[in-house]
């Protein structure tokens, strides 16, 4: 098993419920998002060059995800490449203009997925291992690819052990209970 499929299986194992997905299909990107118009603000000049905390989060993590799997990682970098001018449009509003509406826009994505783990009934998994709020946002692209079709060999491996890991955990709440 690749650290990738080992990662995402252990992230899939808290999100088999589909009503949980979906919230996350939305909630999931609204929380990177707003991390970027957060952070898209801080930075300094270089030879005239701006340079954003904002984007050194965004080359840090698609080290990690290319680290993981390189289309996976390449996919993530175009669309923080696309969604980066709309993160710099909203840090440059005044600052309470830029504060509301990208602490709203985190909190309206956190609020979906709490609402996505009342469906599936477990806790985030990010209670259990932190790596889950790097994880995520790579599993919402990676349930994407594999809703279009793409990459089922990968897909069937996640979802088997997911459910593995799904029933381990299950029967370790038995025996607590």
């Amino acid at each position: 098993m690749t650290n990738l499929e080992r990662l995402l299986s252990q992230y899939a194992a808290y999100h088999l419920d589909r009503n949980n997905i979906v919230t996350h299909f939305v909630g999931i990107p609204l929380i990177v998002f707003s991390i970027l118009c957060l952070t898209a603000r801080a930075g300094i000049d270089i030879s005239g060059f701006s340079v954003t905390l904002a984007m050194l989060l965004i080359v840090l993590s698609t080290i990690y995800y290319i680290s993981l799997d390189k289309l996976f990682g390449i996919l993530m970098l175009i669309l923080f490449v696309l969604v980066y001018p709309f993160a710099v449009k909203i840090a440059a509003l005044p600052m309470w203009s830029w504060l509301g509406a990208s602490i709203g826009i985190f909190v309206v994505g956190w609020l979906l997925q709490f609402v996505g783990h009342y469906f599936e009934k477990k806790k985030p998994a990010f209670v259990d291992d932190l790596v889950g709020l790097a994880i995520g946002p790579l599993f919402v692209l990676a349930e994407f690819v594999f809703l279009l079709g793409f990459r089922k060999a990968l897909h069937q491996r996640i979802l088997q052990e997911a459910q593995t890991k799904r029933a381990e955990m299950d029967m370790k709440a038995k025996t607590v209970v």
